[in-house]
């Protein structure tokens, strides 16, 4: 399900989500919809979308689509004396992920990237990486979603998967951050605005949270469905 918040602040949005929601930070995934920097005669304005897996009691969703495909977003895991055995755990993700590349006509090899309380991080090594991350990196992100179901299957719906390959997801990440940045001066420059491409939830959060230091530049997503488009415009510029 999906909620829409406001506050001034990023952190006051998520703050106000997780009171009326009645649930923990780390129990929904956050989308930034909108951000305003404070000015002299305007408030500070952020506008985020949550994404739960479960309906709130006198709440009214604003959808019922899945969460964010790049980084699925883990269940809280039960409170119980015993856990899963980990190492036995990673061994069959391993397995299941080297299989899913098999089937897929290609070779690779998968190892353990890092490990944390509720994240496991695969890295595949295989000479057809460019074909195993696809285009943005859709096919890498089709891999990871299928590797997270595979994980809940298996009881362990806390942990999250992410999968890695030749480093992607950093380069990524740099990527995008350096686009944001060329964008905001060319907007800033033109007075103007520029929509961008679309992107996934996880990639159009990073646009946002980049610029939004940025005193005359302000985002906002556009579009519907999954992929939506992030425009970053002047601060000032009237919006049609």
């Amino acid at each position: 399900m999906i909620y829409e918040f406001e506050g001034r602040t990023e952190k006051e949005a998520i703050d106000r989500a997780a009171e009326e929601l009645g649930i923990e930070k780390d129990e929904f995934d956050v989308e930034i919809l909108e951000t305003q920097r404070s000015g002299l005669f305007k408030k500070g304005h952020v506008k985020i979308q949550v994404h739960t897996d479960s309906a709130v009691p006198g709440k009214t969703a604003v959808s019922a689509v899945s969460a964010p495909v790049s980084e699925p977003r883990p269940r809280r895991a039960p409170r119980t004396a015993s856990r899963p055995d980990n190492e036995g755990f990673e061994q069959n993700m391993v397995s299941f992920v080297e299989g899913l590349i098999e089937r897929m006509g290609y070779e690779g090899e998968v190892t353990i990237l890092y490990q944390e309380e509720s994240k496991l991080g695969l890295k595949i090594d295989s000479e057809h990486s460019s074909i195993l991350i696809g285009k943005k990196g859709k096919n890498l992100d089709a891999l990871q979603l299928l590797a997270n179901i595979y994980a809940g299957r298996q009881g362990r719906e806390d942990m999250r998967i992410i999968l890695d390959s030749e480093n992607y997801r950093i380069r990524r990440e740099e990527s995008l951050v350096r686009l944001a940045y060329t964008v905001a001066d060319r907007v800033r420059e033109n007075r103007g605005s520029i929509l961008l491409e679309p992107m996934n939830p996880f990639d159009r959060r990073l646009i946002h949270t980049t610029l939004n230091d940025i005193s005359d530049v302000e985002t906002k997503s556009e579009g519907d469905g999954l992929y939506k488009q992030v425009r970053v415009y002047y601060r000032g510029l009237r919006r049609g």
